[in-house]
């Protein structure tokens, strides 16, 4: 197979889909692999790393998608590369279509192959390719909270852990997978005291267990989030539903009671927020006021640090990647049902059912397009 990866045109993202190391694994399988010149700038791998590995250094990614039977990214398709998908063409990325009606018509109307990261799953039902960047993103939600309760970015300066004789922070979390039990990991280990948020009774017992003495775990209601938020001097939301726009759960009218100088990080941005007044913002201008409160809200926040984050997401995405260039997407989708929960749209049609229901579009099988 002929598989391309391209340079991220996002703002300030500097991931890149796939590393030397896998065009390597690539080619000693017997794959052709096309590398658009500079793609991997962004964290130091230069076009001679890509050529040493076995690539072909392209000029364009017009070229690159023109030649390629599926091409590997990190994020979305932007507008401008939405006429270079072709019917038929592997998209590997990245999609979170909830969040957005025009990428989801672009992706119907090309006919491409689009297997999201985030809804590829494994028989236990974890997600394997949203698993590291929620892993990279939890962390990174504490430590820039830390940054902006700072006096001198806005907030209202106040040192999350305290010293002896001064109160730590108080720092609450929506959600108690994966973001969420990051993100606490790293605001309990610097001294916070930490309201962790969750629905279910198991998740909240197994962390309950495993979480330090200066975590609480609580059971979520809007009304214990509401007590909560207005106590707050971080308020992170940490909140997913598999493939489905995130559920507001933090009113703008709860945003107008909180602390002056405060700060929200909302993780599920991307996925079109669970906190009303939060947008997506990019690494140049992360921060926003809204009543007095700061919020943060970029959209690919693992591409600030994009070595950590390149390599957790392309050591998780390789065996799916020479998976599907050994066997064709419809043979390796019929052999891994957690790869095919990884199909959103194919060939005109919507195929995963969480999307048809926040969009009312015609849902089709997957299975029904695999022959």
């Amino acid at each position: 197979m002929i598989v391309g990866v391209i340079r991220e045109i996002k703002d300030d993202e500097n991931r890149v889909g796939l590393l030397p190391a896998g065009v390597e694994a690539l080619v000693t399988a017997g794959h052709t692999v096309l590398a658009e010149t500079c793609c991997g700038s962004g964290i130091n791998f230069e076009d001679e790393d890509y050529a040493a590995a076995g690539a072909q250094i392209i000029s364009s990614a017009e070229e690159v998608f023109a030649r390629s039977e599926m091409v590997i990214k990190v994020k979305e398709p932007l507008p401008n590369e939405w006429p270079l998908m072709r019917s038929g063409q592997i998209l590997f990325t990245y999609f979170h279509f909830a969040a957005s009606r025009e990428l989801t018509d672009a992706c119907l109307e090309s006919g491409a192959i689009c297997i999201a990261y985030e809804t590829v799953e494994t028989p236990d039902g974890l997600l394997p390719l949203l698993a590291p960047m929620s892993e990279v993103a939890g962390r990174m939600a504490v430590q820039e909270g830390a940054k902006y309760l700072e006096r001198a970015m806005g907030g209202r300066g106040i040192l999350l852990g305290g010293v002896p004789g001064v109160a730590p922070a108080n720092v609450v979390i929506i959600g108690g997978g994966m973001v969420g039990t990051e993100a606490a990991k790293m605001a309990a280990g610097l001294g916070a005291n930490v309201s962790l948020f969750d629905v279910s009774i198991p998740r909240l017992r197994y962390l309950d267990d495993v979480m330090p003495k200066n975590v609480s775990t609580l059971y979520s209601t809007l009304a214990a989030i509401r007590e909560k938020a207005l106590q707050a001097d971080l308020l992170i939301g940490a909140v997913l539903l598999k493939g489905a726009k995130a559920p507001t759960l933090v009113p703008r009218s709860v945003v107008a009671q909180m602390k002056k100088g405060a700060v929200i990080v909302d993780v599920a941005v991307d996925q079109g927020g669970c906190i009303e007044t939060t947008h997506p913002t990019t690494h140049q201008n992360p921060t926003y006021f809204v009543d007095g409160v700061l919020h943060y809200g970029v959209a690919n926040m693992p591409g600030a640090v994009p070595h950590t984050s390149t390599a957790a997401l392309t050591n998780a995405t390789l065996p799916y990647v020479l998976a599907l260039a050994k066997k064709g997407w419809k043979k390796a989708l019929k052999d891994d049902a957690g790869l095919r929960k990884g199909l959103n749209i194919a060939l005109g049609k919507l195929t995963y059912e969480p999307l048809s229901e926040e969009f009312k579009i015609p849902f089709v099988a997957p299975e029904s397009l695999l022959g």
